[in-house]
């Protein structure tokens, strides 16, 4: 497995022709989009078409340092609560209009907008005036200042980390005011950024077309175009099989594959393999409003009940990292001596009993959502069914691989339990424990709430000692564990094939939706 904090292949020696005609690179999307508006977004397939599409202030490289993008430079004070971004000069929004400070603030004032729901809200609570003017009492946020046309002041009243960090992610990006404002929400499927690839047309449920920015500040893409083709419910048998057909350019793995398949593929020279650990979780969640989940035996008992490293083995081949807790692998603050639920039935007849459900008896049916649906997975939850099963605890599973159809029921807070995956949109603790647990998230979909979890994840976005910091995340996450509203299976890995001619593909540990696509060429020599 490679554990390296990124991976290159190609020759990465610096192009600069213009993308050959011709070269068209198709990537499989296992859902159709919901938004390609950069601040509503909530989902990878999103993201991964709306990042070629929009520029941030910075960006994350391939070892997850931040670097300029849409800024110049930037300073800081040395309290870390005023940020001055100097812009560059001449950049273009796709429809011709150079891009401005006044829209880098409306840009940032749509994350914090109550209206626009964005996910990534919460990472800006910090900046001076969100408070107000969430509440209504302000017309805008006095902590986003525009100085001149190419300069920007941002102003918090406190500093969670470093605020640099935060307009590095997929959320925020730079939009045009004027055509973002009169479009409204139907921006999303229609939209306009600066990045390296402009919008050309969206067939829902078919695929997403892409054209290059010959006028991108960073240069023209040596690709001509992009073309993401959907495969709703991620239908990877058929991806591969375009793959292997030559009609992708990328591919993820086959969903079902025996140890020998498995070998013979990632060591097929007619292609190229890539494989790294990502910044991710997978996991079940609970409605901890609804009975009998919001008893945490109940859900302690599920934890228990189910083995795991067993399914990882058995249907996965062991291609993913176990989780036993929350943050991942080399994030700050990963608490390698975190243990876990381990696999034991005996304790999880235990803890039902203790609530009130000996041997299961007096429990309802517990319905499981997941949004995909292949052999995998239908193998997975028997298996999960019949440990469940083993102890008392009936359940049922509800497929509904329609994406934005469930994406919808997430916060409506109508599933008793679902299948989820988050990718972090920066390697930070924050990022995963409070937009997961914090009881005033937005990403919250368990409904979990616990006052002193709060409290430890306020107080460490709070100004303070990275070490203290990484301290007040390792308690929040051993309370977050001890309550169980979450059973977490495990930290992806990025496994894909690459058709040989790809060149120059950078994968860092943000995953697939942060390829920078521009840098990719062919040599189809």
């Amino acid at each position: 497995m490679i554990l390296a904090l990124f991976v290159v292949y190609g020759d990465a020696v610096a192009q600069t022709a213009a993308a050959p005609e011709g070269s068209v690179y198709r990537r499989p999307l296992g859902h159709d989009p919901i938004t390609l508006d950069p601040a509503r977004i909530s989902d990878v397939y999103s993201r991964s078409v709306a990042h070629q599409i929009f520029d941030g202030l910075a960006q994350f490289d391939q070892t997850l340092t931040v670097m300029p993008a849409l800024a110049e430079f930037w300073r800081a004070s040395r309290d870390g609560l005023v940020w001055t971004f100097t812009l560059r000069k001449g950049v273009k929004f796709h429809h011709g209009r150079e891009m401005t400070s006044d829209d880098v603030v409306f840009s940032l004032t749509r994350l914090v907008d109550p209206r626009i729901k964005s996910p990534a809200g919460d990472l800006f609570s910090a900046v001076k005036g969100v408070d107000e003017y969430r509440s209504g009492k302000a017309t805008q946020v006095s902590g986003f200042t525009v100085i001149d046309r190419y300069q920007v002041q941002v102003t918090l009243h406190h500093a969670p980390a470093p605020f640099v960090s935060f307009v590095a992610v997929g959320a925020a990006k730079i939009l045009p005011r004027d055509v973002a404002e009169s479009q409204g929400e139907a921006f999303g499927q229609r939209p306009i950024g600066t990045g390296p690839f402009r919008f050309v047309g969206w067939e829902h449920g078919k695929e997403v077309r892409l054209a290059a920015n010959p006028e991108y500040f960073g240069g023209a893409p040596r690709l001509a175009r992009l073309v993401y083709r959907i495969f709703p419910g991620e239908r990877f048998d058929a991806v591969n099989e375009e793959f292997e057909r030559g009609q992708l350019e990328d591919s993820p793995l086959p969903p079902r594959m025996t140890a020998p398949e498995y070998r013979r593929i990632v060591t097929d020279p007619r292609h190229v393999y890539v494989k790294r650990s990502l910044f991710s979780l997978r996991f079940y969640g609970f409605n901890t409003r609804m009975k009998p989940l919001d008893d945490r035996r109940v859900r302690q008992a599920i934890n228990h009940a189910i083995d795991r490293a067993g399914i990882n083995e058995s249907v996965y081949l062991g291609r993913t990292v176990l989780a036993r807790g929350i943050l991942p692998p080399g994030t700050p603050g990963y608490n390698p001596n975190l243990v876990g639920y381990a696999y034991d039935p005996a304790r999880a007849r235990d803890l039902l009993a203790q609530a009130g459900y000996p041997g299961g008896r007096g429990l309802p049916v517990i319905t499981i959502w997941s949004s995909v649906k292949d052999d995998r997975l239908v193998t997975e939850h028997d298996l999960i069914r019949r440990a469940l099963e083993s102890i008392g605890v009936r359940v049922e599973i509800s497929y509904l691989t329609d994406w934005p159809a469930f994406s919808k029921m997430l916060p409506e807070g109508k599933m008793p339990m679902f299948l989820y995956a988050w990718f972090g949109d920066a390697p930070d603790p924050d990022n995963f424990l409070s937009m997961l647990f914090h009881s005033r998230s937005a990403r919250n979909f368990t409904g979990y709430s616990n006052l002193a979890v709060d409290a430890l994840l306020d107080e460490a976005r709070r100004p303070g000692d990275p070490l203290q910091r990484a301290d007040l995340y390792r308690r929040a996450e051993k309370l977050i564990v001890d309550d169980a509203p979450i059973l977490p299976f495990w930290h992806y890995t990025y496994e894909r094939r690459f058709q040989p001619y790809v060149k120059n593909v950078e994968v860092s540990g943000l995953g697939d939706p942060y390829i920078p696509l521009r840098k990719v060429w062919f040599d189809r020599r």
